[in-house]
């Protein structure tokens, strides 16, 4: 699991990159890698984030991240294998990786 801030939805995440990480491992106990904070969506696209919607583009009109904590699963290989609503928990998505182990 790694972490992509974004403070596109509805302004969440306006924090500079430490004071977000002191937050979701202090509030949600986080232990997963976090980076730099992105924006996912827009002129200013992360690459990172224009591969996965192009790989993963989701089920709606359009391949934009609808919300934060929308999730993607690469397989080992690195395709880019599922696509996850934000509602999706991170315990449904581990449910299913060992299929693509």
């Amino acid at each position: 699991m790694l972490g992509f801030p974004c403070n596109q939805f509805g302004a969440q995440e306006p924090g500079t990159e430490a004071e977000i990480l002191e937050f979701v491992t202090s509030k949600f106990d986080v232990d997963f890698p976090m980076f730099a904070k992105i924006d996912v969506n827009g002129d200013n696209e992360n690459a990172l984030y224009t591969l996965l919607k192009s790989a993963q583009p989701g089920e709606g009109e359009s391949p934009a991240i609808t919300w934060n904590f929308e999730k993607f699963l690469i397989d080992k290989q690195g395709n880019v294998v599922r696509r996850f609503a934000p509602i999706t928990t991170p315990a449904d998505v581990a449910a299913i990786i060992p299929d693509y182990l």
